[in-house]
């Protein structure tokens, strides 16, 4: 993980975001999220802090369950902050002082299709920086990449739609995750695994919202805003595909060599920032 100063320089860990709240988290998300685990550790471990992520209501089904049948995943993503999206929870966690992890691509970037990895599909709506500025939250743009480091998938969206019966498919799938505000149906491509890479994240530089009533007042203001964050996500993810071609760590293999030699407990090098 790397992250960036104030001054603009690129550092190795989370100094360059806030320590304190509220913070806002803004990113792109991976196939299935599978970036998630890995953020919410670095972030108890280095910042002490549990970083509250918004997700689709589908994720938090009501339920009845003994002790005795145990758990899965979506009690883990209870216990590790997760609430459903909705702006009400938004605005009690920013007033709380929280870190607030948000994925305005939602369930379409972390459901989409061969040849869509590392693209972003944000909603053209501004509330998350309205909201931000309310606040006088810092929102921290950030982006990661790696998931074509460990699996390959397997469709595209017009794989499956040419196939017999896959508009029916994808619509009834998409209908099942009752994707309200759905303008493209969605439905999980198919994977196979490969021998794991790495996941390369950073954090942007910060961009706090203190004083900047021109972006609760003037959507013109909050438009700019929310293109500048997701400029810089985009300019992230541009940086980190580039960079990781420098890191002579990126395959299984010499990593397990380099912990082999000096301890599986050594934090192995990556590109120099």
């Amino acid at each position: 993980m790397f992250s960036t100063m104030e001054d603009g320089t690129v550092v190795r860990g989370l100094a360059g975001v806030p320590d304190d709240g509220p913070v806002l988290l803004v990113g792109n998300h991976m196939l299935l999220g599978i970036e998630l685990i890995s953020l919410a550790v670095e972030f108890m471990r280095q910042k002490k802090a549990v970083v509250r992520g918004i997700a689709h209501p589908l994720l938090f089904p009501n339920k009845a369950r003994t002790w005795s049948e145990g758990h899965d995943f979506f009690d883990f993503l209870i216990l590790w902050g997760g609430v459903p999206m909705t702006y009400k929870y938004i605005y009690e966690l920013l007033a709380a002082g929280e870190f607030v992890l948000l994925y305005p691509g939602g369930y379409r970037e972390a459901l989409h299709c061969k040849g869509e990895e590392h693209r972003i599909f944000w909603p053209d709506r501004t509330e998350f920086v309205r909201m931000a500025a309310q606040f006088n939250a810092t929102i921290v743009p950030f982006g990661v990449v790696g998931e074509d480091d460990l699996l390959n998938l397997l469709c595209t969206f017009d794989d499956i739609r040419s196939a017999p019966f896959g508009k029916e498919i994808m619509r009834a799938y998409s209908n099942h995750l009752k994707l309200r505000d759905a303008d493209h149906e969605v439905i999980f491509p198919g994977v196979y695994l490969k021998i794991p890479g790495r996941f390369y994240y950073r954090f942007g530089e910060p961009i706090p919202t203190k004083g900047r009533q021109d972006v609760l007042t003037d959507r013109h203001a909050a438009a700019r805003l929310y293109t500048h964050v997701k400029s810089e996500v985009e300019g992230i993810i541009s940086y980190l595909l580039e960079k990781r071609e420098e890191d002579k760590y990126r395959k299984l293999f010499p990593r397990l060599l380099y912990k082999a030699a000096r301890g599986a407990n050594t934090e192995v090098p990556a590109f120099d920032p």
